[in-house]
Protein backbone atom coordinates (compact mmCIF):
# COMPACT_ATOMS: atom_id res chain seq x y z
CA UNK A 1 0.00 0.00 0.00
CA UNK A 2 1.37 3.37 -1.02
CA UNK A 3 -0.61 6.58 -0.78
CA UNK A 4 -0.18 10.34 -0.94
CA UNK A 5 -1.47 13.00 1.42
CA UNK A 6 -0.95 16.65 2.36
CA UNK A 7 1.42 17.67 5.13
CA UNK A 8 2.96 20.85 6.52
CA UNK A 9 6.69 20.57 5.78
CA UNK A 10 9.42 22.69 7.36
CA UNK A 11 12.48 22.55 5.11
CA UNK A 12 14.76 24.82 7.15
CA UNK A 13 14.56 26.77 10.43
CA UNK A 14 13.20 30.31 10.27
CA UNK A 15 11.50 29.70 6.93
CA UNK A 16 7.77 29.44 6.21
CA UNK A 17 6.14 26.02 6.47
CA UNK A 18 4.97 24.72 3.10
CA UNK A 19 1.95 22.52 2.47
CA UNK A 20 3.21 19.69 0.28
CA UNK A 21 2.09 16.33 -1.02
CA UNK A 22 4.05 13.55 0.69
CA UNK A 23 3.84 9.78 0.51
CA UNK A 24 3.80 6.75 2.76
CA UNK A 25 4.35 3.09 2.05
CA UNK A 26 3.22 -0.14 3.62
CA UNK A 27 2.49 -0.23 7.33
CA UNK A 28 4.57 -2.51 9.50
CA UNK A 29 2.72 -5.18 11.53
CA UNK A 30 2.45 -3.10 14.72
CA UNK A 31 1.67 0.21 12.99
CA UNK A 32 -1.54 2.19 13.12
CA UNK A 33 -2.65 4.61 10.41
CA UNK A 34 -4.53 7.55 11.90
CA UNK A 35 -6.57 9.98 9.82
CA UNK A 36 -5.98 13.29 11.54
CA UNK A 37 -8.93 15.32 12.78
CA UNK A 38 -7.34 18.02 14.95
CA UNK A 39 -3.83 19.11 15.93
CA UNK A 40 -2.76 21.86 18.33
CA UNK A 41 0.07 24.32 17.72
CA UNK A 42 2.53 23.97 20.60
CA UNK A 43 5.58 26.00 21.67
CA UNK A 44 7.78 22.96 21.06
CA UNK A 45 6.86 23.11 17.37
CA UNK A 46 7.67 26.82 17.41
CA UNK A 47 11.07 26.10 18.96
CA UNK A 48 11.91 23.87 15.99
CA UNK A 49 10.78 26.60 13.58
CA UNK A 50 12.88 29.18 15.41
CA UNK A 51 15.93 26.90 15.52
CA UNK A 52 16.28 26.67 19.30
CA UNK A 53 15.28 22.98 19.20
CA UNK A 54 17.27 21.17 16.55
CA UNK A 55 15.95 18.33 14.41
CA UNK A 56 16.85 16.91 11.00
CA UNK A 57 15.20 18.76 8.11
CA UNK A 58 12.93 18.61 6.18
CA UNK A 59 10.42 17.68 8.84
CA UNK A 60 6.69 17.46 9.49
CA UNK A 61 5.98 19.10 12.84
CA UNK A 62 3.00 18.51 15.11
CA UNK A 63 2.77 16.32 18.22
CA UNK A 64 -0.52 17.27 19.91
CA UNK A 65 -3.19 15.51 17.91
CA UNK A 66 -6.33 13.41 17.72
CA UNK A 67 -7.85 11.39 14.92
CA UNK A 68 -9.58 8.22 13.75
CA UNK A 69 -7.90 4.86 13.21
CA UNK A 70 -8.13 4.00 9.53
CA UNK A 71 -5.87 0.94 9.38
CA UNK A 72 -4.42 -1.24 12.16
CA UNK A 73 -1.53 -3.59 11.44
CA UNK A 74 -2.04 -7.31 12.10
CA UNK A 75 0.08 -7.15 15.27
CA UNK A 76 -1.36 -3.86 16.58
CA UNK A 77 -2.81 -4.40 20.04
CA UNK A 78 -5.66 -2.66 21.85
CA UNK A 79 -6.81 -0.73 18.80
CA UNK A 80 -9.44 -1.17 16.10
CA UNK A 81 -10.44 0.55 12.90
CA UNK A 82 -12.82 3.41 13.67
CA UNK A 83 -11.47 4.10 17.16
CA UNK A 84 -11.12 7.75 18.13
CA UNK A 85 -7.62 8.27 19.50
CA UNK A 86 -5.33 10.85 21.05
CA UNK A 87 -1.71 10.43 20.05
CA UNK A 88 1.18 10.19 22.51
CA UNK A 89 4.63 11.52 21.59
CA UNK A 90 6.30 9.28 24.19
CA UNK A 91 6.43 5.73 22.80
CA UNK A 92 8.39 3.43 25.08
CA UNK A 93 9.62 -0.15 24.99
CA UNK A 94 8.35 -1.16 28.42
CA UNK A 95 11.38 -3.25 29.41
CA UNK A 96 14.58 -1.14 29.38
CA UNK A 97 16.40 0.16 32.48
CA UNK A 98 14.16 3.22 32.76
CA UNK A 99 10.87 1.65 31.71
CA UNK A 100 11.41 -0.96 34.43
CA UNK A 101 11.68 1.96 36.88
CA UNK A 102 8.38 3.49 35.74
CA UNK A 103 10.12 6.28 33.80
CA UNK A 104 8.89 5.85 30.21
CA UNK A 105 9.93 9.43 29.42
CA UNK A 106 13.53 8.16 29.72
CA UNK A 107 13.01 4.98 27.68
CA UNK A 108 16.35 4.16 26.09
CA UNK A 109 14.86 3.50 22.64
CA UNK A 110 12.81 6.69 22.85
CA UNK A 111 15.88 8.77 23.72
CA UNK A 112 18.03 7.08 21.08
CA UNK A 113 15.61 7.59 18.19
CA UNK A 114 13.93 10.86 19.21
CA UNK A 115 16.69 13.21 17.95
CA UNK A 116 16.64 11.41 14.58
CA UNK A 117 12.96 12.34 14.06
CA UNK A 118 11.99 8.86 12.86
CA UNK A 119 9.40 6.30 13.92
CA UNK A 120 9.89 4.37 17.15
CA UNK A 121 11.66 1.47 15.39
CA UNK A 122 14.22 3.86 13.90
CA UNK A 123 12.89 3.85 10.33
CA UNK A 124 11.16 6.62 8.42
CA UNK A 125 7.50 6.19 7.54
CA UNK A 126 6.95 9.12 5.17
CA UNK A 127 8.76 10.51 2.13
CA UNK A 128 8.89 13.77 0.24
CA UNK A 129 6.92 13.99 -2.96
CA UNK A 130 10.14 14.23 -4.98
CA UNK A 131 11.70 11.36 -3.04
CA UNK A 132 13.87 11.23 0.05
CA UNK A 133 13.05 10.51 3.67
CA UNK A 134 11.01 13.04 5.57
CA UNK A 135 11.47 13.51 9.30
CA UNK A 136 8.53 13.42 11.72
CA UNK A 137 8.63 15.40 14.95
CA UNK A 138 8.45 13.44 18.18
CA UNK A 139 7.45 10.15 16.52
CA UNK A 140 4.28 11.75 15.11
CA UNK A 141 4.50 14.49 12.46
CA UNK A 142 0.87 15.38 13.14
CA UNK A 143 0.47 18.44 10.90
CA UNK A 144 -0.60 16.14 8.11
CA UNK A 145 -3.74 14.45 6.91
CA UNK A 146 -2.39 11.11 8.17
CA UNK A 147 0.12 9.85 10.73
CA UNK A 148 1.61 6.38 11.06
CA UNK A 149 2.39 5.52 14.68
CA UNK A 150 3.18 2.55 16.90
CA UNK A 151 0.04 0.95 18.35
CA UNK A 152 0.70 2.12 21.92
CA UNK A 153 0.92 5.74 20.76
CA UNK A 154 -2.77 5.72 19.81
CA UNK A 155 -4.85 5.97 22.98
CA UNK A 156 -8.55 5.23 22.57
CA UNK A 157 -10.87 8.04 23.67
CA UNK A 158 -14.62 8.27 24.27
CA UNK A 159 -16.32 9.11 20.97
CA UNK A 160 -18.34 11.88 22.60
CA UNK A 161 -15.12 13.85 23.23
CA UNK A 162 -14.73 16.49 20.46
CA UNK A 163 -11.50 16.13 18.49
CA UNK A 164 -10.39 19.74 19.01
CA UNK A 165 -10.55 19.25 22.79
CA UNK A 166 -9.14 15.74 22.64
CA UNK A 167 -5.96 16.78 20.85
CA UNK A 168 -5.00 19.14 23.69
CA UNK A 169 -4.75 16.18 26.06
CA UNK A 170 -1.86 14.79 24.02
CA UNK A 171 0.67 17.41 25.11
CA UNK A 172 -0.12 20.72 26.83
CA UNK A 173 -2.90 19.49 29.11
CA UNK A 174 -1.09 16.27 30.04
CA UNK A 175 2.09 18.19 30.82
CA UNK A 176 0.39 20.81 33.00
CA UNK A 177 -2.26 18.75 34.79
CA UNK A 178 0.17 15.85 35.17
CA UNK A 179 2.85 18.15 36.53
CA UNK A 180 0.49 19.03 39.38
CA UNK A 181 -1.12 15.64 39.95
CA UNK A 182 1.63 13.13 39.06
CA UNK A 183 4.90 14.96 39.68
CA UNK A 184 4.31 17.56 42.40
CA UNK A 185 3.36 16.59 45.95
CA UNK A 186 0.58 19.11 46.45
CA UNK A 187 -1.08 18.72 49.82
CA UNK A 188 -4.76 19.43 50.29
CA UNK A 189 -5.04 23.12 51.21
CA UNK A 190 -1.44 23.83 50.16
CA UNK A 191 -0.18 26.97 48.43
CA UNK A 192 0.80 26.65 44.77
CA UNK A 193 2.27 29.18 42.37
CA UNK A 194 2.08 28.70 38.60
CA UNK A 195 4.49 30.85 36.58
CA UNK A 196 3.37 31.31 32.98
CA UNK A 197 -0.25 31.06 31.85
CA UNK A 198 -0.04 29.54 28.41
CA UNK A 199 -1.63 26.18 27.66
CA UNK A 200 0.69 24.25 29.99
CA UNK A 201 0.46 26.78 32.81
CA UNK A 202 -3.33 27.04 32.61
CA UNK A 203 -3.46 23.25 32.71
CA UNK A 204 -1.16 23.27 35.75
CA UNK A 205 -3.58 25.69 37.45
CA UNK A 206 -6.34 23.17 36.85
CA UNK A 207 -4.17 20.31 38.10
CA UNK A 208 -3.50 22.24 41.31
CA UNK A 209 -7.25 22.82 41.69
CA UNK A 210 -7.98 19.13 41.16
CA UNK A 211 -5.29 18.29 43.75
CA UNK A 212 -7.13 20.39 46.33
CA UNK A 213 -4.70 23.29 46.67
CA UNK A 214 -6.04 25.99 48.96
CA UNK A 215 -4.28 28.91 47.29
CA UNK A 216 -3.30 28.96 43.61
CA UNK A 217 -1.29 32.01 42.55
CA UNK A 218 -1.08 32.61 38.78
CA UNK A 219 1.85 34.64 37.44
CA UNK A 220 2.10 36.08 33.94
CA UNK A 221 2.75 39.32 32.04
CA UNK A 222 -0.65 39.32 30.31
CA UNK A 223 -3.74 40.43 32.22
CA UNK A 224 -6.07 38.54 29.87
CA UNK A 225 -4.26 35.26 30.52
CA UNK A 226 -4.32 35.96 34.25
CA UNK A 227 -8.07 36.55 34.10
CA UNK A 228 -8.47 33.21 32.32
CA UNK A 229 -6.30 31.55 34.97
CA UNK A 230 -8.75 32.76 37.62
CA UNK A 231 -11.64 31.35 35.61
CA UNK A 232 -9.89 27.96 35.54
CA UNK A 233 -9.08 27.85 39.25
CA UNK A 234 -6.46 30.41 40.31
CA UNK A 235 -7.38 32.17 43.54
CA UNK A 236 -5.10 35.16 42.98
CA UNK A 237 -2.94 36.59 40.25
CA UNK A 238 0.29 38.53 39.88
CA UNK A 239 1.30 40.52 36.82
CA UNK A 240 5.08 40.18 36.91
CA UNK A 241 5.52 43.35 34.82
CA UNK A 242 4.02 45.45 37.63
CA UNK A 243 4.54 43.53 40.86
CA UNK A 244 7.41 41.88 42.72
CA UNK A 245 6.45 38.22 42.43
CA UNK A 246 8.63 36.99 45.29
CA UNK A 247 7.61 39.78 47.65
CA UNK A 248 3.92 39.18 47.02
CA UNK A 249 4.31 35.42 47.43
CA UNK A 250 6.04 35.82 50.77
CA UNK A 251 3.54 38.42 51.96
CA UNK A 252 0.73 35.95 51.25
CA UNK A 253 2.43 33.13 53.18
CA UNK A 254 3.67 34.78 56.38
CA UNK A 255 7.12 35.38 54.89
CA UNK A 256 7.83 31.72 54.12
CA UNK A 257 7.12 31.39 50.40
CA UNK A 258 4.76 28.98 48.63
CA UNK A 259 4.72 25.22 49.09
CA UNK A 260 4.97 24.35 45.40
CA UNK A 261 5.97 26.28 42.27
CA UNK A 262 5.11 25.00 38.81
CA UNK A 263 7.20 26.91 36.25
CA UNK A 264 5.58 26.88 32.81
CA UNK A 265 6.93 30.07 31.27
CA UNK A 266 10.12 28.51 29.96
CA UNK A 267 12.24 31.60 30.59
CA UNK A 268 15.45 32.14 32.58
CA UNK A 269 13.64 34.74 34.67
CA UNK A 270 10.82 32.31 35.37
CA UNK A 271 13.26 29.62 36.49
CA UNK A 272 14.94 32.13 38.78
CA UNK A 273 11.66 33.28 40.28
CA UNK A 274 10.62 29.72 40.94
CA UNK A 275 13.45 29.01 43.38
CA UNK A 276 13.10 32.41 45.05
CA UNK A 277 9.34 32.12 45.62
CA UNK A 278 9.23 28.60 47.05
CA UNK A 279 9.53 28.15 50.82
CA UNK A 280 12.31 26.17 52.56
CA UNK A 281 11.43 22.51 52.23
CA UNK A 282 9.13 23.25 49.32
CA UNK A 283 9.28 21.92 45.78
CA UNK A 284 9.81 23.41 42.34
CA UNK A 285 8.62 21.63 39.20
CA UNK A 286 10.06 22.94 35.94
CA UNK A 287 7.60 22.30 33.10
CA UNK A 288 8.87 25.04 30.81
CA UNK A 289 12.07 24.96 28.77
CA UNK A 290 14.44 27.28 26.97
CA UNK A 291 17.07 26.88 24.26
CA UNK A 292 18.96 23.63 24.85
CA UNK A 293 22.30 25.50 24.75
CA UNK A 294 21.23 28.29 27.14
CA UNK A 295 22.75 28.63 30.58
CA UNK A 296 20.41 29.58 33.41
CA UNK A 297 21.82 31.20 36.56
CA UNK A 298 20.52 31.33 40.12
CA UNK A 299 21.33 33.16 43.30
CA UNK A 300 22.97 30.41 45.35
CA UNK A 301 21.23 31.51 48.51
CA UNK A 302 17.86 30.94 46.84
CA UNK A 303 18.64 27.23 46.65
CA UNK A 304 19.23 26.88 50.39
CA UNK A 305 16.69 25.44 52.78
CA UNK A 306 16.26 21.87 51.52
CA UNK A 307 14.34 22.99 48.45
CA UNK A 308 13.54 20.25 45.94
CA UNK A 309 13.79 20.95 42.21
CA UNK A 310 12.54 18.58 39.52
CA UNK A 311 12.28 18.82 35.75
CA UNK A 312 9.25 17.21 34.10
CA UNK A 313 8.79 16.93 30.33
CA UNK A 314 5.39 15.24 30.12
CA UNK A 315 3.77 15.54 33.54
CA UNK A 316 4.72 12.02 34.60
CA UNK A 317 2.48 10.71 31.82
CA UNK A 318 1.41 7.13 31.46
CA UNK A 319 -0.75 7.88 28.41
CA UNK A 320 -2.79 4.66 28.45
CA UNK A 321 -3.76 5.44 32.04
CA UNK A 322 -3.88 9.23 32.07
CA UNK A 323 -5.41 10.26 28.73
CA UNK A 324 -8.75 8.50 29.41
CA UNK A 325 -8.85 9.97 32.92
CA UNK A 326 -8.36 13.48 31.55
CA UNK A 327 -11.03 12.85 28.92
CA UNK A 328 -13.47 11.72 31.59
CA UNK A 329 -12.64 14.74 33.76
CA UNK A 330 -13.55 17.00 30.83
CA UNK A 331 -16.78 15.14 30.10
CA UNK A 332 -17.69 15.33 33.79
CA UNK A 333 -17.15 19.10 33.82
CA UNK A 334 -14.11 19.00 36.12
CA UNK A 335 -11.43 19.82 33.53
CA UNK A 336 -11.88 22.82 31.24
CA UNK A 337 -10.54 22.52 27.71
CA UNK A 338 -12.80 24.78 25.64
CA UNK A 339 -11.23 27.88 27.21
CA UNK A 340 -7.73 26.92 26.01
CA UNK A 341 -8.67 27.13 22.33
CA UNK A 342 -8.14 30.59 20.90
CA UNK A 343 -9.15 29.73 17.36
CA UNK A 344 -9.57 26.99 14.78
CA UNK A 345 -7.54 27.16 11.59
CA UNK A 346 -7.02 25.20 8.38
CA UNK A 347 -3.77 23.44 7.56
CA UNK A 348 -3.05 26.12 4.95
CA UNK A 349 -3.20 28.77 7.71
CA UNK A 350 -0.51 27.17 9.85
CA UNK A 351 2.08 29.94 9.43
CA UNK A 352 -0.44 32.52 10.66
CA UNK A 353 -1.18 30.22 13.58
CA UNK A 354 2.46 30.10 14.62
CA UNK A 355 2.77 33.87 14.25
CA UNK A 356 -0.12 34.24 16.73
CA UNK A 357 1.53 31.77 19.11
CA UNK A 358 4.86 33.60 18.95
CA UNK A 359 3.25 36.99 19.61
CA UNK A 360 1.27 35.67 22.55
CA UNK A 361 -2.05 36.34 20.82
CA UNK A 362 -3.07 32.68 20.99
CA UNK A 363 -3.06 30.10 23.75
CA UNK A 364 -3.90 27.27 21.38
CA UNK A 365 -4.73 27.43 17.71
CA UNK A 366 -6.07 24.09 16.54
CA UNK A 367 -5.74 22.84 12.97
CA UNK A 368 -8.98 21.18 11.91
CA UNK A 369 -8.72 18.63 9.11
Amino acid sequence: MSFDFRAAVLRAPKTPIRIETVSAGDLKPGDVLVRMQAAGLCHTDLEVIEGSLRYPMPIVLGHEAAGIVEVAGPEAKGIAVGDHVVLSWNPHCGHCFYCDRDLPILCETYLAHGPKAVAFDGDSRIRLGEGGDLSQLMFLGAFAEYAIVADHQAIVMPKELPFDRACLIGCGVMTGVGGALNVASIEYGGTVMVIGCGAVGLSAVQGARLAGAGEIIAVDLDDAKLALAEKLGATSRINASREDVVAVAKAMTGGRGVDTVLEAAGSPKGFGLSVEAVRPGGEVIWLGKTDVTAEVGFRWGALMGEKRIRRSSYGGARPARDFPLLARAYLDGKLFLDELITRHIKLDEINDGFAALKSGAAIRSVVMF
